[in-house]
């Protein structure tokens, strides 16, 4: 028997107008102004469009209905619009960035060994720890500063502008817009928000073979496998069990459904997430998680430890992705 969500817990779905184009105004939330160029995106996806000089966007949504949409711009905190139709243009304000600090003037050799350290921690926390991180590079480290002196226990980063990364294992280029890092070194507890964009890398025939083996070896066993196994069908989790530390779980004991079959994580203790690529152990923030087939979940939503947990920037696919020849939908 499927368990059914009551109708007040679904403030948060999504709503699906009859329109599929979406239509916006970006504005300053201070001054009421028009944002032009700013980036108008779904999370994680290559599918994004930019404000014209007015303010003013359009974007199809009939690939991503089920997906919040994403506002950024440079000087802004990201704007992230869940509960919208597509019916009527809609008005988004953007918060501006304030910044804690100032970028310390670097003139000194011991201020200038600080900031490569200080990068050499950050790069390993942001984009992560596993074989694909060696082979990505930031491209414009200088838009990115540090707090130094002001805070011995936690490194912040704030970022002026978008991170542009080249993830040369994986065949893509990223782009990062960082709203939070903050990692505290007693216990190395990380805290990284943020939205990202994709777009594919022009290759050879060679290179491309090689970016499918590498991306079939990082979706194995990663966050977007685990939810797509589990959006599959009612009862079996394809590739992965799931437990506590005393019993093994089934499907209905984490999922529940609404009236419109739309999926949520909900279990009230965290669990164990085992596949061939390694363990993983979940903790639910939230009563109710979205998620779906696309393998999109609500990230705010759940702490990662182990396998999955040490998945970072480097690691991640776009949700187009898919297990085939060209990889992509």
């Amino acid at each position: 028997m499927r368990k059914y969500i009551l109708l007040f817990l679904f403030i948060n779905c999504f709503t699906i107008g009859y329109c599929q184009v979406v239509k916006g105004i970006v504005r300053d939330e201070k001054t009421k102004t028009p944002i032009p160029f700013a980036s108008v995106y779904y999370n994680g996806t290559f599918t994004g469009t930019i404000s014209d000089v007015k303010g003013y966007f359009e974007l199809n949504r009939s690939e991503h209905v089920s997906m919040p949409l994403v506002i950024s711009a440079i000087g802004y905190y990201s704007f992230v619009l869940k509960d919208f139709s597509s019916s009527r243009t809609i008005e988004i304000q953007l918060k501006p960035k304030e910044y804690e600090f100032k970028e310390t003037v670097i003139k000194s050799k011991s201020l200038k060994a600080l900031r490569q350290k200080n990068m050499r921690l950050f790069k390993k926390e942001f984009l992560g720890f596993s074989h694909n991180a060696l082979y990505c590079k930031i491209l414009n480290e200088k838009d990115i500063t540090f707090n130094y002196f002001a805070d011995k226990v936690v490194l912040k980063a704030f970022a002026s502008k978008p991170i542009l990364i080249e993830n040369n294992a994986l065949g893509y280029k990223v782009t990062y817009y960082l709203d939070r890092f903050e990692y505290y070194r007693k216990n190395g507890e990380i805290l990284l928000s943020g939205n990202i964009v994709f777009k594919e890398n022009k290759a050879t025939e060679e290179h491309q073979k090689e970016y499918a083996e590498k991306r079939k070896a990082t979706y194995t066993g990663s966050r977007m496998h685990f939810f797509r196994s589990i959006s599959l069908n009612d009862s079996v989790i394809e590739g992965f069990t799931i437990s506590t530390t005393d019993n093994k779980l089934s499907l209905k004991d984490i999922v529940v459904l609404d009236h419109k079959d739309n999926r949520y994580l909900n279990y009230p203790k965290g669990f164990y997430i085992t596949s061939s690529a390694g363990t993983s152990y979940v903790t639910l923030l939230k009563d109710y998680v979205f998620f779906d087939k696309n393998g999109y979940f609500d990230g705010s939503g759940l702490n990662w430890s182990g396998y999955m947990g040490d998945q970072r920037v480097a690691d991640w696919l776009p949700y187009e992705y898919t297990v085939g020849e060209n990889n992509l939908k």
